[in-house]
């Protein structure tokens, strides 16, 4: 302090030529009264300090081209490689300067010397300074010791915790034991099993048609879940939230608290939870926890001391998730990851390119951007670089969320295909929760696992071409004799439809013959691992059957509108990826026209002129792609992200959020708001008309307390 106090005092003596203080010359005139001479010396001593603050604080403000540290006496300026930090009483340092002073157990203000309650934290020795990102020095987090960085002027700071900041360990193998199972399952629980049904194109083909491409549609419905509380037939489930605690999450961070409460009430005593955060580092903030009362408490707890300051570190806030699942000394069947982000990654770059981040997230420098895809793509499962065997993990299903119009679309549609999970877009951070309940109303529904249908042909000729099966692995195997299709975990109500498209010679019927033969083109099973049991179950199917006619009949030529719905919803998808990867050439006018073409083609199909709806659904979606693709400045904001949201929704079949769009109220009650009807299950809407109650209930209330505050002020 005396050596601050000596600089500082130097600093005012270069600035004796300023004006003349006007308490100065009041306190050294002479007085009227006739008082002592050690009276006078002490008023003059009093006047005197009361003036070396009041200078003091006066000469910082005449320097407004060129402020100075109070401590060390150099320049404060930004972009010099010198994190600047800004105290509550508006008076600003270098933050190496500061946090220097604070050790020391200063805790005001060198200038004004008012008492600081939020105060800067230093970081540990072994973190590596991540000042290249212009975010200043990496801080310590003052609830659980992770890595973060401060803002450059103007950051907020939260107090001291009362303890001591917690370390992560080496390996995440603290996780909570799971709950010991005293008795067998009730077999009845399971009564009913997957089912498979098949629909072939036509009914018949004449005998003398060869067919190269006949559609079969194969259908599969997992079994729902029961509403007997005591009936668990569902999966326990091991989640991990990766949130995003970036500075640009600041306005979103009481939706995202109230959107991660939901999830926390909602997951079961069997269920495990664990927090990761990232903004430029990441920290594991809760270790697995199963979602007990007081999991769930403690779970709250860590959600309530979060805040935001910080770059964009995505990749290490991944690979922190994937650890927790991967280092866990016990498994809950069901193990995903929940990702959230509203901005580009702006650390993990190659060292040759940092310097300009936000040129190389650029979607126009392709080489770049594939470069920075794969990095992310091989942190989703480390484990897995090698060839696979029995011991070795599956790839960790990760669900994107991407908020506004500044988040990575591209990555986080990247990260959710490569991983078998879904991407969604955000568009207002209102429907978090809702998007959240979607998410979860199916993870927490997982009524099957390893689910794998086998197709076999069994007739001579018949012979499987392809199977169109979007993002599920899908093989064609004995020469066109048997196909296999890999589907992972089934969700309750669950519905997936795949097409086979075959092969069909011309018959062998005698010519003459009276009466047509039915033709066996397939036989249908499946395989899967219960849920409640954990054994693999075999489901057959039925065969598959077609009539042989000599002539085909009017009604032999009516087309199964089953089989239409797919193979539009096929040829949608396929028009949004082509219209997408012309936009991103810039060519909207050619992805304009893509979107048009189908969009008329779907309206003629049997399907639609039959009122589908979910050929209304598909026309919609065209239409709204169609509108955020009308710029470039609107495709890169929005059509983008819509666009790739749309593609994981068919991909895997399963329902994501897109935009602005919610799930109407299962309750009867109506809404002008948009709907999605395609692919969601009885589980998701009833999770999400859930959400939907508690934000009613939720925006009641802070309508009830605004109108009390207004009340109030008026009176």
């Amino acid at each position: 302090m005396a050596a601050m106090l000596r600089k500082l005092k130097k600093f005012l003596s270069f600035r004796s030529t300023s004006k003349a203080d006007p308490n100065r010359a009041q306190a050294t005139a002479e007085p009227d009264d006739n008082v002592g001479s050690s009276a006078l010396r002490r008023a003059r001593s009093s006047a005197s300090t009361s003036s070396f603050t009041s200078r003091l604080s006066r000469s910082f403000s005449l320097l407004p081209s060129k402020k100075i540290c109070a401590i060390c006496l150099r320049t404060l300026r930004s972009g010099h490689g010198e994190a600047i930090f800004t105290a509550e009483c508006s008076h600003t340092y270098h933050f190496n300067c500061i946090t220097e002073n604070i050790v020391h157990g200063n805790l005001r203000c060198p200038i004004c010397r008012a008492e600081w309650k939020e105060i800067p934290f230093q970081a540990p020795s072994n973190v590596p300074d991540l000042r290249h990102n212009n975010f200043g020095r990496a801080g310590v987090s003052p609830y659980n010791g992770s890595p973060v960085d401060v803002y450059a002027s103007g950051a907020r700071h939260d107090p001291l915790p009362s303890n001591p900041p917690h370390l992560e360990p080496d390996i995440f193998s603290d996780d909570e034991a799971l709950p010991t199972i005293t008795a067998a399952p009730d077999s009845s629980c399971n009564s009913r099993a997957i089912t498979l049904k098949a629909f072939p194109e036509y009914e018949a083909v004449s005998t003398s048609d060869f067919v190269s491409k006949f559609a079969v549609l194969v259908r599969i419905t997992a079994p729902p879940l029961h509403n007997d509380a005591q009936c668990l037939n569902r999966a326990p489930v091991d989640l991990v939230l990766v949130l995003d605690l970036s500075g640009s999450m600041s306005s979103k961070l009481s939706l995202l608290k109230r959107a991660v409460h939901f999830i926390i009430q909602n997951l079961g005593p069997s269920d495990r939870l664990s927090l990761v955060t990232f903004s430029s580092t990441a920290k594991r903030i809760l270790p697995l926890r199963r979602m007990s009362d007081s999991g769930r408490e403690d779970a709250i707890n860590a959600v309530n001391r979060l805040y935001c300051c910080g770059g964009t570190n995505i990749v290490e806030g991944l690979k922190k998730g994937i650890r927790v699942l991967e280092e866990r000394r016990e498994r809950n069947p069901v193990a995903s990851i929940t990702l959230l982000s509203d901005g580009k990654d702006t650390y993990s770059l190659s060292s040759k390119n940092q310097c300009n981040s936000e040129h190389n997230l650029d979607s126009s420098n392709p080489s770049q951007k594939l470069d920075y895809v794969k990095l992310l793509l091989a942190s989703i499962c480390c484990s897995n670089a090698a060839s696979r065997d029995e011991s070795q993990q599956p790839i960790i299903p990760v669900h994107t969320f991407g908020f506004g119009s500044q988040h990575d679309s591209t990555t986080m549609h990247a990260i959710a295909d490569a991983s078998s999970g879904t991407f969604s877009f955000i568009e207002s951070i209102d429907i978090l929760q809702d998007a959240f309940a979607r998410c979860i109303g199916g993870l927490l529904s997982v009524v099957a696992q390893d689910v794998r249908i086998t197709i076999k042909s069994v007739s001579p000729g018949v012979n499987i071409g392809s199977i169109p099966s979007g993002r599920y692995k899908s093989e064609i195997i004995d020469q066109g004799q048997q196909g296999v299709v890999d589907i992972e975990n089934l969700y309750a109500d669950e519905e997936k439809d795949f097409l086979i498209y075959l092969s069909i010679p011309v018959s062998s019927n005698v010519e003459g013959e009276q009466g047509s033969k039915p033709l066996s083109l397939l036989d249908l099973c499946c395989s899967h691992k219960s849920c409640v049991s954990m054994e693999t179950v075999q489901v057959e199917g039925e065969r598959v059957h077609i009539l042989r006619p000599s002539f085909l009949s009017p009604m032999d030529k009516i087309v199964c509108l089953e089989v239409d719905r797919q193979k539009n919803r096929l040829l949608v998808a396929e028009a949004i990826a082509n219209a997408q990867a012309m936009a991103e050439l810039r060519d909207l006018d050619g992805a304009q026209a893509v979107l048009a073409e189908q969009r008329s083609a779907l309206s003629t199909s049997a399907s639609a002129q039959a009122g589908d709806a979910l050929c209304n659904w598909l026309e919609a979606e065209l239409r709204e792609i169609q509108e955020r693709m009308t710029s470039v400045q609107l495709y890169e904001q929005t059509g983008r992200a819509y666009a790739l949201s749309g593609l994981s929704s068919h991909s895997w079949q399963r329902a994501t959020t897109r935009g602005q769009t919610v799930i109407i109220s299962g309750h009867g009650g109506n809404s002008n708001t948009n709907t999605t009807t395609s692919y969601e299950t009885p589980s998701m809407v009833s999770m999400v008309s859930k959400s939907q109650v508690i934000n009613l209930a939720h925006g009641a209330q802070s309508r009830r307390l605004n109108k009390s505050s207004s009340l109030s002020q008026t009176c």
